[in-house]
């Protein structure tokens, strides 16, 4: 793949042999990744980015645990042709995401791995449940274990939270921002899909966003939208577009424009809008008020101060959408272990409360 973020010219410990066979996750020639994974496969595709280079995520994250030596305990306690089966055990409950992405993995280290799950992306597991197996030569599985995992239970975490988040917005949609993980942002929004939400602008890209600082720096919200329409227009663009506002008479600024003026715009944010109590509860009075001033013209976005203890009551004051960057800025991990002796695993997490 072509693009800024590309890796081809890290050199990779030889981890495998060529003569091993091949297993993908379907058959039949269907479209694939260029890490060799089929998308139909998938229970849910990940986001479409003209540059991210997943594949090379992938190897850079096994060139940075490999160092220039490659595992040094793997190669002094793991005879090279041993094979053993290893399992997928959930220590907590929660929404399963990454199994994709860890096969992808598992592929890279070693084409000749088997893996078998018994639970898809997006699924519910609950603590102590063995959701899926790897199995061929050890040293292949060692190496690729942790950042199979490191993958999985981060994007398991987003997808856990998200899941919540969701449940609890309706009618409303849930959004993450680009409050994500540097190197991570596929990935992270991947994650939130698989949870039941929707992804806001990958980039920078592929949406214009009028912020605070555009709105300063142009001199008014009036100005910078009508900046953003004649770029548009010149550069001969389509895409959506939205406003940051933050008090109701700048709603109102942006509604009379559009009253007066063909414009591009799609969506306007209402940021801060939704005001802390001294009880912990919130007020959503300004929230719907803006709400109701822009009686379905734009799509809607509320954003600020939201969590899972006061995203319901956003939820139902009409807005269309509610963008919180804490699904990704401030991930839980769900905890995910890859063990060969499953039952000393189990033994040992009865004993710590964590299987």
């Amino acid at each position: 793949m072509s693009g800024i973020l590309s890796f081809s010219s890290i050199v990779l410990p030889n981890w495998y042999t060529s003569s091993r066979r091949v297993v993908r996750m379907a058959a039949a020639a269907p479209q694939t990744t260029n890490a060799g994974l089929s998308l139909e496969a998938m229970a849910i595709k990940p986001p479409s980015h003209p540059t991210y280079d997943l594949k090379g995520i992938i190897k850079l994250s096994l060139a940075e645990d490999a160092g220039n030596r490659g595992d040094v305990t793997c190669m002094a306690t793991i005879p090279f042709d041993m094979e053993v089966e290893a399992y997928f055990l959930a220590k907590e409950d929660g929404i399963i995401a990454g199994i994709a992405l860890a096969e992808m993995v598992f592929q890279e280290v070693d084409p000749s791995l088997k893996v078998e799950w018994s639970r898809k992306d997006g699924d519910y597991v609950r603590k102590g449940l063995q959701f899926g197996k790897v199995y061929g030569r050890a040293h292949s599985i060692v190496v690729a274990e942790r950042i199979a995992l490191n993958f999985m239970q981060r994007m398991s975490g987003i997808a856990t939270l998200t899941k919540a988040m969701a449940d609890a917005a309706h009618p409303a949609y849930i959004l993450e921002t680009r409050k994500t993980a540097p190197g991570l942002r596929l990935v992270d929004k991947w994650a939130v899909l698989i949870g039941g939400g929707k992804n806001h602008r990958l980039g920078l890209f592929d949406m214009v966003l009028i912020k605070d600082n555009h709105i300063s720096i142009a001199g008014g919200i009036r100005n910078a939208v009508r900046s953003v329409d004649q770029y548009l227009e010149r550069e001969n663009l389509q895409m959506e577009v939205e406003v940051e506002t933050r008090t109701l008479e700048e709603v109102k600024e942006v509604l009379q424009y559009a009253s007066q003026t063909k414009t591009s715009l799609t969506r306007i944010m209402l940021d801060n809008m939704v005001i802390p109590l001294p009880n912990g509860d919130v007020d959503v009075s300004m929230l719907k008020e803006a709400v109701e001033l822009i009686n379905g013209k734009f799509e809607t976005e509320a954003s600020g101060n939201v969590t899972l203890e006061t995203v319901h009551k956003i939820g139902q004051t009409g807005v269309t959408y509610i963008s919180s960057g804490a699904l990704t800025h401030s991930v839980t991990a769900l905890d995910i272990s890859l063990k060969i002796d499953t039952e000393l695993a189990l033994e040992v997490g009865r004993r710590t409360k964590r299987a």
